[in-house]
């Protein structure tokens, strides 16, 4: 188990490190053909910062040797604002009082001939952490309902048992995002104080949890903002590090959330400018050239246009972050605000003036082991 691994390191060891790493040290990870943990260290250390320029250029050169000129593209559809969790940061927070909404399976319905129409193939379910209201029973009444609509389902909720993922990846769930939000132990504990959340290590052995469950990919990430974000990213790539080589046969992904305002928001601890997040989108691709770099509408679109050739490999589009906020109950209160609220044709026109195709499908169930027991 990762655990094993995470109690090796002292974040205040981590954070010293990276802090004082020199351009030596960069120059040398930069010249790497394989890149190691320390050298993603360097690549995300202050002393990076004036190699941008090269960083860049090779994660360009990187992502379109393993990629193409291709940009998947998703969108979100949010089940439910439940939530038996208190979290600083999140509207959806236990203590935020608001109209709560879980969708029926004719709004659910409703929901994906919207997204359907605007063309999406991949579709992201996501839910407050609330068990009993939306719990494993709620989602393979989901799954068996969407399956037959689209070619992707995703999931980002309430981390579950080895036992629940594979009951539902065997109804056609295909992804799960189960995001850290911070390494750090103590401010952990600070932004998730009650609800099943507030169990640091149930939730840092999830993935483990997964790759055991045989899920097809699974998103890593932090929440940008809570903590330091270098300590934090380093803690990403080191769980990235150990899944790779203990589930190989799972693919994997990274995002990159930064803290955005909600109604009665918590202010980010940390601030990461726009030229920070380019180094650690980079400093990523540097590092794996085969994981996944996804980026949402939490990014403003001048951002996010200008990211695209840059390593980044998938994006949201079109997003809408209330449970029926495409049909249903478009004023319902929203998770986060999102900055880019293009079309999906006005983000895949973008793309394609850039010279990039935009990947609506971008797996077939027919390639799933299951389908081909069939087939045999």
């Amino acid at each position: 188990m990762f655990k094993s691994i995470f109690d090796q390191y002292d974040w205040e060891e981590v954070k010293a490190s990276i802090y004082a790493k020199t351009s030596r040290d960069v120059e040398q990870a930069l010249h790497h053909q394989r890149r190691t943990l320390d050298d993603f260290a360097a690549l995300i250390s202050p002393a990076a910062a004036p190699y941008l320029g090269q960083m860049a250029a090779i994660s360009h050169a990187l992502t379109r040797q393993r990629f193409g000129n291709t940009m998947q593209l998703y969108i979100p559809m949010y089940l439910s604002n439940e939530c038996q969790n208190i979290c600083t940061y999140c509207g959806f927070s236990l203590d935020n009082k608001i109209r709560r909404k879980t969708l029926s399976s004719t709004e659910i319905l409703m929901e994906t001939a919207a997204i359907k129409e605007m063309g999406f193939e991949h579709v992201l379910l996501v839910t407050g952490e609330a068990s009993q209201l939306v719990g494993v029973d709620y989602f393979k009444k989901v799954l068996q309902l969407l399956r037959p609509h689209f070619a992707n389902i995703s999931m980002e909720v309430q981390p579950l048992d080895e036992a629940d993922y594979r009951e539902l990846s065997a109804l056609g769930l295909h992804t799960v995002l189960v995001y850290q939000e911070t390494y750090h132990q103590d401010d952990y504990k600070k932004h998730h104080p009650k609800g099943r959340k507030s169990n640091f290590d149930y939730r840092l052995e999830t993935p483990d949890r997964l790759g055991k469950a045989g899920i097809h990919k699974m998103g890593l990430g932090v929440l940008i903002g809570l903590e330091d974000w270098r300590t934090d990213s380093f803690y990403t790539a080191l769980h990235l590090n150990y899944l790779e080589k203990q589930y190989w046969q799972t693919k994997y992904s990274i995002s990159f959330p930064r803290l955005r305002p909600f109604s009665g928001g918590l202010t980010p601890k940390v601030e990461m400018s726009n030229r920070e997040l380019v180094q650690l989108i980079c400093a990523y691709r540097l590092f794996n050239q085969e994981v996944e770099l996804s980026l949402s509408t939490r990014e403003d679109e001048v951002f996010r246009d200008h990211i695209v050739p840059l390593g980044i490999t998938s994006m949201s589009a079109a997003s809408k972050t209330n449970p029926g906020g495409y049909t249903v109950d478009p004023q319902s209160l929203e998770q986060f605000e999102i900055s880019d609220d293009r079309s999906a044709a006005a983000i895949a026109a973008m793309l394609k003036q850039q010279g990039y195709e935009a990947v609506w499908k971008d797996w077939d169930p027919a390639f799933s082991g299951e389908i081909k027991k069939v087939a045999g």
